[in-house]
């Protein structure tokens, strides 16, 4: 059975992929250039998450949307289990977000250019100043429920469980005074993990849990440390209890 699926994911799916790909940049980049930021930016990538996913037969379970209040932004953070996150997070988180992603992302011919059109934020840490540009850009856009999506981590695991989380996500969200919502994503690393790079994917169940938010307590380093280690201790619960780790995450 395992071959005939890598059989069907080299003959089908990664076909389906490429195509896919290219015309979610396409429209993405063509719709926001024409003034439908709000749509583009946000429908093509959730469709093509989705299309993705089912094309691969993997089952999907979302908890905790009630959470979610409509026309609310928040501080989306999301342990970092693969590159499959992606994918899951676009198609079913089910709400239109903008993700910070690395500068040197920008690069990458025809995506870059889609993500920078779709009102994704790149991070420019090379020096004061283009850091506070990049605050000023997240305040602009994260308005009328339209939220963040942030990997705390900084890179995907190795292992499955989750190592030190940045700081960067929470001091935006002390920052802007935002709710901040952890969530759990579970079955990504199963399906790739890292080490494999883009090869074939394993059949594994998703599982994406989203937790309370967790509203601002003040305003200041003792925010942002209380609201980082509550985010990850709520993350760590929903994971299975392999890729739990109790140790400080600074002793990983």
């Amino acid at each position: 059975m395992k071959l005939f699926y890598r059989i069907y994911q080299f003959f089908v799916v990664a076909p389906f992929f490429i195509l896919t790909t290219f015309l979610t940049a396409f429209f993405t980049a063509l719709g926001c250039s024409i003034g439908l930021s709000r749509w583009f930016s946000f429908m093509p990538s959730r469709l093509w998450g989705i299309g993705l996913i089912r094309m691969l037969f993997l089952p999907v379970r979302v908890e905790g949307r009630e959470h979610l209040q409509k026309g609310q932004s928040y501080v989306f953070v999301a342990n970092h289990q693969g590159a499959f996150d992606i994918y899951f997070l676009s198609g079913f988180l089910g709400r239109d977000f903008k993700w910070m992603m690395k500068k040197s992302l920008r690069k990458i011919p025809f995506v870059g250019f889609a993500c920078e059109k779709a009102g994704f934020i790149f991070v420019d840490k090379s020096n004061r100043h283009a850091i506070a540009e990049t605050m000023n850009i997240a305040r602009k856009r994260l308005q009328g429920g339209t939220s963040l999506m942030v990997f705390p981590e900084g890179a995907r695991t190795f292992d499955g469980r989750m190592v030190a989380f940045k700081r960067g996500a929470f001091q935006l969200a002390d920052e802007l005074q935002l709710p901040v919502v952890p969530i759990t994503i579970d079955g990504c690393f199963d399906v790739l993990p890292r080490t494999r790079g883009f090869g074939f994917v394993d059949w594994h169940p998703l599982r994406l849990v989203i937790h309370p938010p967790i509203a601002p307590k003040g305003q200041g380093g003792d925010n942002v440390k209380t609201t980082l280690e509550e985010s990850r201790r709520a993350i760590m619960s929903a994971l299975p209890e392999r890729y739990r780790d109790e140790l400080p995450s600074d002793e990983r």
